[in-house]
Order: C-alpha cells, then sequence, then structure tokens
C-alpha cells in the first residue's frame, strides 16, 4: 500500500511542477501537464528507472480514464444552452467544417504522404479534426470575450465540432456488434430520462443532501462508461452526450459546476495528461521531425482553408474572421484522447502516437499565440465590470 501512496505523490507533484510552470508561462495547464509527461518519460528512461512512475499499475489508469470522463463531461456540460439556441446556424457550419476538412485532409496526408494505413490515417484524421474548448476558453476567460456574443458563438462552433470527432471516433472504430446495439439504446433511454431525474434529485435533496448531485452524475458516467467499454468502445464517448443533456441542470449551478471542475482538474485530469505524456516517444519525435511538421501543417491548412471562407460569412472585419479561424484550429483534450484511444487499441504504433500527440500540441499553442498578438479584436473586448458584494456572497460555500 505505501508504494501506491508514493506513486500518487509522485504524480501529483509531478502536477505541481506542471501548474506552477503554466501559471508564469501563462498557458494551459493540461499543455504544461503533457509536456511534463514526455520530459519526465525520456529522463527516466534514459536513466533506467521505467518502473518508478507505475504507468501502467490498473489503479492508476483508472484514474487515468476518470479524469479524461470527467473532463468529457465538463466539456458538454459548461455550454450555455440559450447559445446553442441563438447561434445555432453559425455553429453548426463553422462547427461541421472544422471538422470534416481536418478529418478528410489530415487522412489524406497521413495516407498519401506518410504512408500509413488506412486505419491509422483515419485515426490520425479524427485525433487532428479536434477543437480545443479548454484552450479557447481559456483565452476567451483572459480577454472577457467569453462574455460577448463574438466568443459564444466561437464556444459554440468549438462545441459541434468536438462533438463530430466524439461521434467519429465511435462510428470508425468501435466494433457493431449485438452489445454496440444494447448499449446504443441504453444510452438513449438514459439520456431520455436523465434531466427529470436529475432535476428532480436536485430539487428534493440538493442542499440537504451531502453532494447528492456529484455522486449521481459519477455513478451515471461511471455505469456508462462501463457499459461503453463492455461493447467495445471508449468510455468517454457516452460522457459528452450526458453533458449535453445536463447542460442546463450544471449552468443553473455555477458554484456546484465549479466544484466538480475543481475536483477534476485539480486531482483527475492531471494523472490523464501527464500519463499521455509518458506514453510519447521523445527518440521517435527526434529522429522524424518532418513527420511532426506535415501532421501539424495539415492540421492547421486544412483547417485555415476549409473554415475562413465561411466564417467571412458571419464576422465581416479580418481581425475577426483570422482570429476566429485561429482559435478554432487550435486542439487539445480531444485530439489527446482519441490519439490514445487508437495507441491502446493497437490502432497506431507508439510512434504514431507521439507524432500525433506532438502536431495536437503544437495546434494548441502555434496558432493561439500568432491569434492573440496579430489578429486580437480588441474592439469587442467588453470594459472590465466590478465585483459586487453580491457576487461575493455567491461564493461562499453552500451546504453541498
Amino acid at each position: 500500500m505505501e508504494h501506491i501512496f508514493f506513486t500518487a505523490a509522485l504524480w501529483l507533484g509531478l502536477a505541481v511542477i506542471a501548474s506552477i510552470i503554466a501559471y508564469h508561462l501563462k498557458i494551459s495547464i493540461a499543455l504544461v501537464e503533457i509536456c511534463v509527461g514526455v520530459a519526465v518519460a525520456a529522463v527516466i528512461h534514459y536513466y533506467g528507472f521505467n518502473d518508478i512512475l507505475g504507468v501502467n499499475q490498473e489503479w492508476l489508469r483508472f484514474l487515468a480514464s476518470a479524469g479524461a470522463v470527467m473532463l468529457t463531461f465538463l466539456a458538454g456540460a459548461e455550454l450555455e444552452p440559450e447559445v446553442m439556441r441563438k447561434k445555432i446556424k453559425e455553429a453548426n457550419v463553422v462547427g461541421l467544417i472544422g471538422f470534416f476538412s481536418p478529418f478528410i485532409g489530415c487522412s489524406l496526408v497521413a495516407r498519401y504522404i506518410l504512408g500509413w494505413d488506412i486505419r491509422a490515417s483515419l485515426l490520425a484524421g479524427v485525433a487532428l479534426s479536434t477543437t480545443s474548448m479548454a484552450v479557447v476558453y481559456a483565452v476567451l476567460l483572459e480577454t472577457s470575450l467569453n462574455r460577448t456574443e463574438f466568443g459564444k458563438g466561437i464556444l459554440a462552433a468549438c462545441f459541434i465540432n468536438d462533438l463530430g470527432t466524439v461521434i467519429a471516433l465511435g462510428l470508425i472504430f468501435a466494433p457493431f456488434t449485438v452489445k454496440t446495439i444494447i448499449f446504443g439504446a441504453l444510452t438513449l433511454v438514459v439520456l431520455f430520462i436523465l434531466p427529470s431525474i436529475s432535476n428532480r434529485l436536485k430539487k428534493i435533496y440538493a442542499g440537504r443532501t451531502a453532494a447528492i448531485r456529484t455522486k449521481w452524475v459519477a455513478m451515471v458516467l461511471f455505469s456508462l462508461g462501463a457499459f461503453a467499454l463492455w461493447a467495445g468502445s471508449e468510455a468517454v464517448l457516452p460522457a459528452y452526450l450526458v453533458g449535453m443533456v445536463l447542460a442546463e441542470f450544471s449552468s443553473s449551478d455555477t458554484l456546484w459546476l465549479r466544484r466538480i471542475r475543481t475536483l477534476t482538474t485539480g486531482f483527475l485530469t492531471p494523472f490523464y495528461f501527464i500519463r499521455a505524456g509518458t506514453l510519447v516517444s521523445l527518440m521517435s519525435l527526434i529522429g522524424a521531425p518532418l513527420v511532426f511538421l506535415v501532421l501539424f501543417g495539415g492540421k492547421v491548412v486544412s483547417k485555415i482553408f476549409g473554415l475562413y471562407p465561411f466564417i467571412s460569412i458571419f464576422r465581416q472585419r479580418k481581425d475577426e474572421r483570422w482570429y476566429y479561424t485561429l482559435m478554432m484550429s487550435t486542439g487539445l483534450t480531444f485530439g489527446t484522447i482519441s490519439a490514445l484511444y487508437g495507441f491502446t487499441h493497437g490502432i497506431v504504433s507508439q510512434a504514431q502516437y507521439s507524432f500525433l500527440v506532438a502536431a495536437v500540441i503544437g495546434s494548441a499553442v502555434i496558432p493561439t499565440i500568432i491569434a492573440n498578438i496579430l489578429f486580437l479584436p480588441r474592439h469587442l473586448i467588453p470594459e472590465a465590470i466590478p465585483i459586487t458584494d453580491a457576487e461575493v456572497s455567491e461564493e461562499t460555500p453552500a451546504d453541498e
């Protein structure tokens, strides 16, 4: 037992280091955690201490998977339902083009330029089709653009883009059997009745029974995740859909949602992102940097050429169009989830996985930097709103 505690302390120590680095560099914590995982894995491999992290221990793999499930749920739950209704046309057009353009482009690049097989090429297309809701939201939050109709439109398009990625990952790679039909039917039934049951539990027990909403949501996510794995799929796939149908339930209590986010990012996701980084082969990247450049270029170029003409329909100013396009060109969470799915299921090799994750990380950093330096629409940034006493009182912990 002491070995487990030591290993957990080591991983959380790495998470603390990653948090400090992310704070001073002002970049996404998930991005830094992946990079820390890559660096630590390279160091321990060089010195021959490969077992010290316990990357493949069952309990650690569970915590990493739980982090991915909870993070995927939050991605669906934090999108305001009202935003989707107002921006439905823009979100669908930009989001669908944002998915199909890099999916097709990167699949063709991996197949005909890099010579990967069909399944690996399709996996590359899925992994590089994403837009990082986490990165985009963090950037918009820092500039307060998340409070504008411009920023909300970007977030809505990100949602549709990532939904396409989740569906594609399930349809293309999950084996279609009788188990798949049972899982699909069960998921539809759960999604249909989930909002009413959740709201009923909240009305009766919220504030009276310790964290019943958190326990309820976690039970639903893990139950559907278990059925997804039983059907040969991935546990994160139903989590996004659960987040979608519970978006209104979640957004009705921002303090509860903030606590779920704290639990997820403070404890669970470091295991996922650092572990994802440890599986990257740094020697493969050093040995073939052109493969990384080809995949990264394939994603960014296909995103830009696919999206810019359509974004021009909804935004008239040049800086707004370019900022929107570059934000939609980012990728991180679902890109790494898709790549790790491919690696753990034998669809791509460790070298191919390393190239995909590196390209995903590059797309999270470079387009963001260019967008904020060259194309930030400063005229849309709202003035700072002073914090009132009423708003401060909302931060006071409740019973749950």
